[in-house]
């Protein structure tokens, strides 16, 4: 469990530090509890994130359903990291 632990706030870091260069934001901006709107991120931007997420770990994030219910940038490291793993055990299947 530890494992797991380690390997998932080795992800979440990752994904921070792709939502800081991929939105244009400097990292020492990004906290998890922070309001992604606070964070001006434009959804041009946005849609870059989702794509960088996709390209680099093969999980696809629907602008539509999933980000619906989003607000804070952990809300969606949660959403990144469950999908990032859903494909992860797809693969492996």
């Amino acid at each position: 469990m530890i494992e797991m632990n380690a390997e998932r706030s080795k992800l979440q870091e990752e994904l921070l530090d792709l939502v800081a260069k991929e939105g244009m934001v400097e990292p020492s901006d990004i906290s998890p509890d922070k309001r992604l709107e606070d964070l001006d991120i434009q959804s041009a931007d946005f849609i870059m994130i989702l794509m960088a997420i996709e390209e680099n770990y093969g999980a696809y994030i629907s602008v539509d359903n999933d980000l619906a219910d989003m607000q804070t940038v952990q809300d969606l490291l949660d959403l990144a990291v469950a999908k990032i793993e859903e494909s992860r055990k797809e693969a492996q299947a």
